[in-house]
């Protein structure tokens, strides 16, 4: 800038979470589409509790989803929903994962899960 001030940076929306693979929904447990709303099924509003007004700093894109072929919804969710899912996945899937038992930082599963809870307790 001319007068030396500097521009505040324009904020980012969040990249799409590395590592949210089959395994870390399935221990999510998202539900079907059958259950939810047109609005939880696109993505306005959260998948697990329903709040809406979700935008891309206060979702988790949990990624597009087929359950019948010919048919993709877009679930979303809010930051303390993933928060609580991925907490209770943590202790569902760690006692279970011989990764997770001997070296817990090598198992993709439990890192992405003990992410998502340190990104939702920040919000």
């Amino acid at each position: 800038m001319t007068n030396g001030t500097v521009a505040a940076p324009t904020p980012a929306a969040p990249a799409a979470l590395p590592g949210l693979t089959a395994a870390v929904r399935e221990v999510l447990r998202l539900p079907t589409r059958d259950t939810v709303t047109d609005s939880q099924a696109r993505g306005a509003d959260c998948v697990w509790c329903g709040r809406g007004a979700l935008n891309a700093e206060t979702a988790v894109d949990l990624g597009e989803r087929h359950d019948e072929p010919g048919t993709g919804w877009f679930p979303r969710a809010c930051l303390k929903c993933t928060a609580d899912r991925a907490h209770k996945g943590l202790f569902a899937h760690t006692p279970a994962c011989e990764q997770c038992v001997d070296e817990a930082v090598l198992c993709p599963v439990g890192r992405t899960l003990y992410r998502l809870v340190r990104e939702g307790r920040r919000a």
